[in-house]
């Protein structure tokens, strides 16, 4: 059956109003995966350094990937779905895949085009590739969470699941994705928003209770943490007999280590401030500063300029840099220089048609040239939907301290 002109007429746009909270949010988780990067080469002699990493460590990538599945669709892929993963994960894995193996050549290295191993922070594309195809197959399920949790504890025990394609990461990190689809099924950005200020404030006492007893237990113990090899447990990226621990209930420490991080996750997000703030402009940049933040800490990780014992000044001096390094890549100039390469658009590589002959739809239908509408009529205009936009779309102002 022929569609229509009024079918086929592009809906009038709207602009969509972000969510403060979730920006906030999004910024500084960034900005921690950018500390945590810039001080890792001070970890083996630096034990308040190690103390600080480990401390990041236990929840910034938990919720910086708990958030990507907080926005995550579950329903079945439409055709801009499937376009927006090839133009936001896809093509730039391979633009800054093939980046890397041009330095590393430069650098002395062999000109090898490895796509199968991600280079430093580039596992996050493939890894997050995969969770957007595999949650509509797994929410299908009764009990999504509790079996993405099964799944990375079993992906442990796996010595064959290695690097290769991001594959111990991905499944490793798979519940907090997951989680964080959960978290939208529970409606909590409405239910946080609508909190009185009084009352946020008494979770978030309790959420810097949390953190704070986190962060004075991590220089307590923390020749029991190098012994542990609890650094290596938190980056997913290892099977648990590579880690050093064959026994039947290594599994047990990756699920405490879950459910801390799942815990942690929520902390954070309750200390966020509700409102706009200064930085609140700068949430929409994170994949900028997650794909660039690397190659400005590349000297500080391949050179000797930080090897060895530092003076106590040199932690702070670097913890600073780095949340300059975020604010910088979060600029307007930046991200324009930038964006064929971070949101390569490639329409020369898509079809020309928005359908193929059996009439499967390729193009969103947005993207299809707009056809002459007929008038409405007063029965469609009194029953056209509310254009207010839920705040659960993550696109709508939200309010309070």
């Amino acid at each position: 059956m022929q569609q229509t002109p009024q079918a086929r007429a592009p809906k009038p746009p709207h602009r969509k109003r972000r969510v403060p909270l979730w920006d906030n949010a999004r910024w500084i988780a960034i900005t921690l995966v950018v500390v945590g990067h810039g001080i890792l080469p001070l970890i083996a002699e630096d034990d308040a350094a190690y103390s600080v990493y480990l401390f990041i460590y236990s929840f910034h990538v938990a919720v910086f990937v708990t958030v990507s599945g907080y926005f995550a669709k579950s329903g079945p892929p439409n055709a801009r779905a499937m376009r927006q993963v090839l133009t936001d994960i896809v093509f730039p894995y391979f633009i800054f895949e093939t980046i890397w193996t041009v330095i590393r050549f430069l650098l002395g290295g062999d000109f090898v085009l490895d796509y199968t191993t991600a280079s430093w922070t580039l596992w996050f594309l493939i890894a997050l590739a995969i969770w957007r195809i595999a949650l509509p197959y797994l929410v299908l399920l009764r009990y999504p969470l509790i079996i993405a949790i099964a799944i990375s504890i079993g992906a442990g025990y796996a010595v064959e699941i290695d690097s290769t394609l991001a594959l111990t990461r991905t499944f490793g990190m798979f519940p907090f994705f997951v989680f964080g689809w959960k978290l939208r099924q529970w409606r909590i950005t409405d239910r946080w928003l609508d909190l009185p200020t009084a009352v946020a404030w008494r979770w978030r006492a309790g959420a810097i209770a949390l953190f704070t007893a986190l962060l004075a237990v991590m220089p307590i113990a923390i020749t029991t943490w190098r012994d542990l090899r609890l650094r290596r447990f938190m980056l997913y990226d290892e099977s648990y007999q590579a880690i050093g621990y064959d026994e039947p209930w290594s599994g047990a420490i990756r699920l405490f280590l879950l459910l801390l991080a799942m815990l942690l996750a929520v902390a954070f997000l309750v200390l966020m401030p509700r409102r706009t703030t200064w930085f609140s402009a700068f949430g929409s940049a994170t994949m900028y500063i997650y794909l660039l933040h690397s190659f400005v800490l590349f000297p500080l990780r391949e050179t000797p300029l930080l090897e060895g014992r530092q003076p106590w000044w040199v932690l702070p001096l670097m913890i600073a840099f780095c949340v300059l390094v975020s604010v910088v890549l979060s600029l307007g100039p930046v991200r324009r220089v930038f964006r064929p390469l971070v949101e390569p658009r490639a329409r020369w590589l898509f079809r020309p048609e928005p359908a193929t002959a059996t009439g499967t739809l390729v193009l969103p239908p947005e993207a299809l040239p707009p056809l002459p509408s007929a008038p409405r009529s007063a029965a469609e205009d009194a029953t056209a939907p509310d254009a207010r936009a839920s705040r659960e779309t993550g696109d709508e102002t939200g309010r309070g301290a």
